[in-house]
């Protein structure tokens, strides 16, 4: 969880910072943070850009990881995802298409019924798991 809150540092979103990182066999396989496509200008350099409430602009963290898989040709089948955030209903619905069995969230934010519905028809483990950043910072200063 850790990870993906370094990662969420990175985002160029201005509403909302998240971090997202997919782990198979006790390793890291990607890391995604909420930012616009290549190429394209960022958020916190030209303001968000809104249509119905969305930054239509912004990829989410969770997509960008999927896709980091999905280019480099590595299977998400049967990993865990540690997410900054309660993933929005079509990262929900992209990491069951993608296998991932488990998903770890940080923060509720905006959670969709139906895709707590999705998750629990498909045999999905979800679990919000508090992060403490000073817990982190105890454990780094151990000496």
């Amino acid at each position: 969880m850790a990870q993906s809150h370094l990662l969420a540092l990175r985002s160029t979103c201005q509403r909302l910072s998240v971090g997202a990182t997919i782990v198979k066999d006790n390793r890291i396989i990607a890391g995604g943070y909420n930012g616009s496509v290549a190429g394209e200008v960022h958020c916190i350099d030209e303001g968000c850009l809104i249509e119905d409430g969305h930054c239509i602009r912004t990829i989410h963290a969770e997509m960008n990881a999927l896709l980091q898989c999905a280019k480099q040709g590595v299977s998400t089948e049967d990993a865990t995802i540690y997410v900054t955030h309660f993933p929005c209903l079509n990262c929900t619905k992209s990491i069951i298409q993608a296998g991932i069995k488990r998903i770890y969230y940080a923060e509720d934010y905006h959670n969709h019924e139906y895709a707590t519905k999705l998750l629990k028809q498909s045999g999905i483990e979800f679990k919000k798991i508090p992060f403490s950043p000073e817990y982190v910072a105890k454990y780094l200063t151990k000496g």
